[in-house]
């Protein structure tokens, strides 16, 4: 559904649930040049049982127009505005990749409006390799090549995974491929250059999961390990055989961790 966010037009999934005064929400932020339909099964499970779901079109991706975000910061005000225009007092976060950066630096931000916090292919820093940044300021379609291949395991292969050719299915190259001008090479560098992680996650209070799949190229398994560590009330759910597009991988094993803190 459309809204009006900061006077810019702005599409959020609510699962196709009721939005409802007194039920408890959920905010779902995606990753780099991604949209909302990567969080379709999480949005559709608490829809219908009874949380109001906000799973974000971030400004210039997906259907929401709107300024672009330059870094983790801008995404955070736009968040919190975001809230406040909708009437969200707290939710419970939950960030892939980028979008794990944004919940997190909101979560120190803003202790009293996180209810709770869900971390899903996270790391800080969040290093990004050379050859992609260079290939995706240059609009090259490697970047898109790249970063489809090592956001999946081996394992997300055909005959290796419970969702048949999961890499194959391109859903992932396919939204970058639609992400509008120079917006995944702006979110990879915002990711590139957020360095505060490690001492912003030390402030965080609210009950933290932090999902991880051992497979992960894209995201260090041993820095998201250490995010974990350094949030003091947190745990880890560790996925086996899986990568960095855990979403699409591995997604009863996600919804159930999800469904622990949610």
């Amino acid at each position: 559904m459309f809204t009006n966010i900061l006077g810019e037009r702005i599409f959020f999934s609510n699962g196709n649930g009721s939005l409802k005064a007194g039920q408890q929400n959920v905010v779902f932020l995606h990753g780099a040049g991604m949209d909302h339909t990567v969080f379709v099964m999480p949005s559709r499970y608490f829809a219908r049982h009874n949380l109001n779901v906000y799973a974000f079109d971030l400004p210039c991706h997906g259907r929401s127009k709107g300024k672009r975000c330059e870094s983790i910061d801008d995404f955070t005000d736009w968040l919190a505005s975001a809230m406040q225009e909708l009437g969200i007092l707290d939710a419970a976060l939950v960030g892939h990749s980028m979008g794990s950066l944004i919940a997190l630096n909101f979560a120190a931000r803003h202790p009293d409006k996180t209810r709770a916090l869900a971390l899903l292919g996270t790391s800080t820093p969040m290093p990004v390799s050379e050859s992609l940044l260079t290939a995706a300021e240059e609009s090259d379609h490697s970047a898109i090549d790249m970063a489809n291949s090592w956001s999946h395991s081996h394992f997300g292969k055909l005959g290796g995974n419970e969702v048949p050719g999961v890499c194959m299915s391109m859903s992932g190259q396919r939204l970058l491929e639609k992400a509008p001008g120079s917006t995944f090479f702006s979110d990879l560098k915002a990711c590139n250059e957020y360095r505060e992680g490690e001492s912003i996650a030390k402030s965080v209070s609210s009950e933290t999961l932090v999902i991880i799949g051992n497979q992960d190229k894209m995201t260090s398994p041993t820095n998201a390990l250490k995010v974990a560590q350094n949030i003091p009330n947190s745990r880890v759910c560790r996925l086996e055989n899986c990568g960095h597009s855990m979403l699409s991988e591995k997604p009863n094993a996600v919804l159930d961790a999800l469904i622990s803190i949610v």
